[in-house]
């Protein structure tokens, strides 16, 4: 339980003899079985066009531990108990070291190839135009917040089991995807990418956290290959909080500039964002160009700028959680909204109206170079005006104020980018005795995928529902699937299967025509059926399956294709959250909640609702009840549900949810991604509430999360 050391020798032999124990896998032991890769990362460049610093991430710890967690050996015993009791015979020797943990850079030194703890200097804009707007502008604001880091706590923690036949490894694992972990499992094991099945059960909850190959998943592999024995691993809770990647952790300045009519002319961003020990997976990469992304939200401004370094400090690793870098950068652009029309006297509602994106002007390319396909951000606010009874609130803050509680409203208009592999692949098998099975490469972490896909296909066929069965995480199943993540699924996947029904169609009106003796021209697929010119026939797909079977042409039994979408959808919508504060207490209580989105157009509007209500909740989460904190040794104090905080019913009102769809023309279907979009929203909402219902107390640094004791003591000192 160390942060920062060096370890001088580490024992192994007593551990090794204690009963049931099967093998002890040392760094050592890696490297002698010629396992000397270790986990890799996106690197992004600096400033200055060089590469961010890429320390070698070991398997197993080597010369250093730089993060309690940090795993330093592998015990594989015939009980966990087992296991449990040698892991206390393992004697390690270490030299301490001072820790690194302010989000600052310098300290003590991290790694040798990151100077003053830098990982990265990354910027993107125009510094010099917007510096010349700042110069010319009539009106500046300004305003620093910190973006607190979240434990993801999905609900069925980490685990991997693995199997060797001694030729074929086979690896579940409850992860995000299979192809990524297969591609990793083949690096650094150095085996050949055929020999490796890698498998996803159902999966109890993702968030992003489960989308990265973690240690264990490459040391259950390599420990069953060694024991030709199936081995298994499975994290608990206390486990999970020390080593799952984290959350958020970044404190950014955000700069408007205005002119006279109070439209915005540039915006500046300055942020530091803690990667902890090493460079997760994805993380470089989410601060920065993921940020990016909607880095000036539904506004017209050019004029940009975004600055972030990046600080390793001896923590676990920071890395995607729901919305991976657009609910960070929403987040800074509308708590800094908020803060002007306050400043400048304006009401929070109209700023945003005078510097929306128009409908006419898309599509709309960014400061940072995205294409927004289309969007009507005024008609979207103009039904949450609606729909949050906005007139009303003056009476309920004066019906508050006479039972001595402080209200507040705050709104946020968010706006996020679909992220990940644009291509996707589906197949579709008409099973003997009446199934039909599609084959997809995304992976439902509890999302609803199964029934959504299901019904696409039954809607775009005819197929019934019922006989569908949706198959999902296997990488010997279809050659490639990007996985879950970044609100892709249903968009990309349902991309795919239309590209699949499309291959079906064709090749039965070939047959069809064949049989029938007429040309394929004449023959037709319309409101699920077959209809050929000239004739009373009307086949559906089943029967054309059934014809088929009967004469013996199996080829006709699978369809597989690969969809490419060729540009991203931009979902965005309006959040307005209502809460009343005790000054007493300071407890804070979430009284109303609406949301309208525009998702486009909708496949299964209540898994959409209940997607939106579950990323409301975790942005709700962040925002009054988490937070992490280490001691000053490194030592994380909030590591059980004793010490860190989980939203529960009871901080949760009942959540409107409405549409205002504007069809995406970035896909034929007219979707847009919903799965990130109630996180990206949350945050801000609920902040800006917070900082409207304190801000006549003279609060005016209000930052997340508002426990009672925060939120006291910003009254006591306003």
């Amino acid at each position: 339980n160390v942060a920062h050391a060096e370890i001088r020798k580490i024992d192994l032999a007593a551990a090794r003899l204690s009963e049931g124990v099967e093998s002890v896998i040392s760094f050592e032991d890696l490297q002698d079985a010629g396992v000397t890769d270790g986990l890799d990362s996106s690197i992004v460049l600096n400033i200055d066009g060089t590469k961010g610093a890429s320390p070698f991430r070991p398997i197993l710890a080597k010369d250093k531990v730089r993060f309690v967690g940090e795993p330093i050996a592998f015990i594989v015993a015939e009980t966990l108990n087992q296991a449990r009791d040698a892991a206390e015979l393992v004697n390690v020797s270490l030299k301490e070291l001072p820790v690194h943990l302010n989000l600052s850079t310098g300290g003590e030194l991290i790694h040798r190839e990151a100077e003053q703890n830098i990982a990265f200097d990354w910027g993107t804009g125009d510094e010099e135009a917007t510096r010349n707007a700042f110069d010319k502008a009539s009106h500046r604001s300004k305003l620093e917040v910190v973006n607190n880091r979240v434990i993801v706590n999905s609900l069925e923690p980490r685990g991997c089991y693995a199997e060797w036949d001694g030729t074929n490894l086979h690896v579940c694992v409850n992860g995000q995807g299979v192809w990524d972990t297969k591609a990793r499992l083949a690096r650094v094991l150095n085996l050949p990418s055929e020999n490796i099945r890698v498998t996803n059960p159902d999966v109890g909850g993702g968030f992003g956290m489960k989308a990265m190959v973690y240690p264990e998943t490459i040391l259950c592999a390599y420990a069953t290959i060694c024991a030709t024995k199936p081995v298994k691993w499975f994290s608990d809770r206390s486990e999970a909080m020390v080593s799952d990647n984290s959350g958020r952790d970044l404190v950014s300045t955000a700069e408007l500039a205005f002119n006279d009519d109070f439209k915005i002319t540039a915006y500046r961003v300055n942020s530091l964002c803690n990667l902890g020990a090493y460079n997760s997976q994805f993380a470089q990469n989410i601060q920065t160009e993921l940020f990016s992304k909607v880095l000036m939200g539904p506004y017209d401004v050019q004029n940009t700028w975004i600055n972030v370094k990046g600080i390793y400090t001896n923590t676990t690793q920071v890395d995607a959680y729901r919305g991976a870098g657009r609910p960070e950068a929403i987040y800074l652009l509308e708590r800094a909204m908020d803060r002007a029309a306050r400043e400048f006297g304006i009401d929070p509602w109209e700023l945003r109206r005078r510097n929306f994106i128009e409908a006419a002007a898309f599509p709309y390319k960014t400061a940072t170079g995205e294409t927004y396909d289309v969007g009507d951000f005024h008609k979207v606010l103009d039904h949450a005006e609606q729909s949050a009874d906005l007139r009303g609130y003056a009476e309920r803050k004066a019906g508050s104020l006479y039972a001595g509680k402080l209200r507040g409203q705050g709104l946020c208009y968010y706006i996020e980018s679909i992220l990940g592999d644009p291509s996707e692949t589906s197949k579709v098998d008409f099973v003997e005795g009446g199934g039909v099975d599609i084959i997809v490469g995304t992976q439902s972490n509890g999302q609803g995928h199964e029934t959504t896909y299901a019904q696409f296909l039954s809607d775009q066929t005819g197929i019934p529902f019922e006989i569908i069965n949706v198959l999902q995480g296997d990488s010997d199943l279809i050659p490639h699937g990007g996985g879950t993540g970044g609100s892709r699924s249903s968009t990309v996947q349902n991309n795919a299967i239309l590209v699949t029904v499309g291959v079906m169609i064709e090749a039965f009106s070939a047959f069809l025509a064949d049989k029938l003796e007429v040309e394929c021209g004449d023959i037709n697929f319309d409101d699920e059926r077959f209809y050929i010119k000239g004739s009373n026939l009307a086949p559906s797909i089943l029967d054309c399956v059934q014809l088929a079977r009967t004469d013996g042409r199996l080829d006709l039994m699978s369809h597989q294709s690969t969809g490419t979408l060729e540009a991203r959808s931009f979902p965005n919508g309006a959040h307005v959250a209502e809460v009343e504060i005790d000054p007493a207490t300071g407890v804070v209580k979430l009284d109303r909640y609406t949301v309208v989105d525009d998702f486009g157009n909708l496949f299964n509007p209540r898994l959409v609702e209940g997607q939106v209500h579950g990323g409301v909740v975790q942005g709700i989460g962040q925002a009054i009840n988490e937070h992490v904190v280490f001691d000053k040794n490194g030592q994380l104090l909030t590591g059980s549900f004793m010490d860190y905080s989980m939203p529960r019913a009871k901080d949760v009102p009942f959540i409107t949810f409405e549409t205002e769809p504007i069809p995406s023309k970035a896909n034929s279907m007219g979707v847009k991604g919903c799965g990130e979009a109630g996180t990206v929203g949350a945050l801000a909402a609920v902040a800006n509430a917070v900082q409207d219902a304190v801000w006549e107390s003279g609060v005016r640094q209000a930052d997340m999360p508002f426990t009672p004791l925060r939120v006291w003591q910003m009254l006591q000192a306003g």
